[in-house]
């Protein structure tokens, strides 16, 4: 069972998913309002769910107008949890000479990893939404990643399609640099879907896609499974919450295994799609930011 949410009367409407792709509306303001629900009449929101599609008039899935189907208030990251991102990040200090062991080594061996700051909700963007490349970064990828959808004490409540878009160049440069390597506006999208917890019997054995379109030819394709994570969700989750103020509703993205060879950067109009088998696909268009000259 996943929650979604569409457009529908020009407002946001909160609806499920059913294994048969149908969607029933669902009575709740949003993702939080069935969560609370449960929790106070003890029970799970897929049962809640379960019986209100037993009961509902339901529609087909296909031609909605889908929109993020929460509003995270903060979205957060995990780098170099994957052996894949370690090299990459390698790659991008030693300027391709793989010369040396860098920090990111150190990191990927480390107890603590590494969790930074990505994203608000005014950042934030959903299914079929642009997202844009910063204008003054010549090496920019899509970093495909589970989402983990949590409340305030760090329960995890689902599971969300991530798209962590990130400068190569930038990060690179000099390690400080990672927050403006990591933010900017539409820099981060999320969605189509939350696959709720109680619908997921082993998060680990989801799969994770990246394809990537020019001219809607398809100039990059991988794949890899959580499986291959370096550390367990509840570790990041933990160093997460750990004497921080988190707020319901917060996405942890937890890292990326599927990199784009190094002499590949997106471009404008280019076309991203982020799948994860059992949430969907997280389909963005890329659009070029213009860079503002100040007097």
């Amino acid at each position: 069972m996943r929650i979604i949410r569409y457009i529908k009367e020009n407002e946001k409407q909160l609806a499920a998913v059913t294994n048969e792709n149908r969607v029933v509306d669902l009575p709740y303001t949003d993702f939080m309002s069935l969560i609370e629900t449960a929790r106070r009449e003890n029970r799970t929101a897929f049962d809640i769910i379960e019986q209100i599609a037993a009961n509902g008039d339901t529609q087909p899935f296909e031609g909605l107008h889908l929109t993020t189907p929460i509003d995270a208030p903060e979205v957060w990251a995990s780098g170099v949890t994957y052996k894949k991102s370690k090299e990459a990040r390698n790659y991008e200090a030693t300027q391709g000479k793989l010369d040396r062991q860098t920090f990111y080594d150190k990191v990927y061996e480390a107890e603590r990893p590494e969790i930074f700051f990505k994203s608000t909700a005014a950042r934030t963007v959903g299914p079929n939404d642009p997202v844009y490349l910063r204008s003054d970064s010549n090496w920019q990828i899509p970093e495909p990643e589970l989402g983990l959808v949590i409340d305030k004490e760090g329960t995890v409540l689902g599971y969300i399609a991530g798209n962590d878009m990130s400068c190569r160049d930038i990060e690179g440069e000099n390690p400080l640099y990672l927050p403006q390597a990591k933010v900017w506006k539409n820099s981060c999208s999320i969605g189509p879907s939350i696959l709720l917890k109680e619908a997921v019997s082993d998060p680990y054995e989801l799969k994770i896609i990246c394809r990537i379109y020019r001219n809607e030819e398809k100039v990059f394709e991988g794949e890899a499974q959580v499986n291959q994570l370096k550390r367990t969700l509840e570790e990041l989750v933990e160093y997460l919450v750990l004497d921080n103020t988190i707020f319901d509703g917060t996405v942890l993205l937890t890292g990326t295994c599927v990199v784009p060879p190094n002499e590949f950067t997106l471009k404008d109009h280019d076309r991203i799609e982020v799948e994860i088998p059992g949430i969907g696909v997280l389909n963005n268009p890329v659009i070029q930011s213009k860079a503002v000259q100040t007097i």
